[in-house]
């Protein structure tokens, strides 16, 4: 991921932040794909994340779980202010470009993986893309099954009590009328 407004390059694992983070008034983003105008963003910000940081703070925001073998960059908006503003997901070759609108009512900022954040003024452009140097993953089993592992160790993800049997929760109601009655 690269930052170029003036030249400047910051590489990013997980996610590039572009939010109002001294300010309460909305953010006033202009975004584009590959040149071409794809939406305004209204809300606390946006997230561009890779598959590797779509458990992180896009999760958070709404976004989807991505595994890592889907080539994509996540494009989630932080709390629109738009019902319609949904989180969608972009091929991993897109060149995202992200303007704060000449018309937004104060500066904002970006940070890279949370860190090396930097004032945006009206009208500076912030440009996301993949790298052309992936990072190697060590497994411990297969990409799949410790990807797997992980977003259900540490993010309990679909955890839950299994439903009972229906005859089971006849048989229990029964004993309770017994019991009372």
């Amino acid at each position: 991921w690269k930052k170029q407004p003036s030249g400047t390059v910051f590489l990013a694992l997980n996610e590039v932040i572009v939010d109002n983070a001294k300010s309460t008034s909305l953010t006033n983003l202009d975004c584009y794909c590959d040149g071409v105008f794809t939406t305004k963003c209204q809300g606390d910000g946006l997230i561009v994340a890779t598959p590797t940081g779509s458990t992180a703070y896009s999760l958070s925001a709404g976004g989807s779980m991505v595994h890592p073998q889907v080539p994509g960059m996540l494009f989630t908006p932080v709390c629109p202010h738009s019902l319609s503003f949904r989180p969608i997901v972009f091929p991993d070759t897109s060149k995202i470009s992200i303007r704060v609108s000449a018309d937004a009512r104060s500066n904002h900022s970006v940070a890279f993986d949370g860190r090396s954040r930097q004032t945006l003024y009206l009208g500076d452009t912030v440009h996301v893309e993949n790298s052309s140097w992936p990072v190697p993953a060590i497994c411990r089993v297969s990409e799949t099954e410790d990807w797997f592992t992980g977003v259900q160790s540490l993010l309990h993800w679909n955890l839950r009590t299994s439903q009972k049997k229906m005859q089971r929760i006849l048989e229990s109601d029964d004993s309770e009328t017994r019991n009372t009655g």
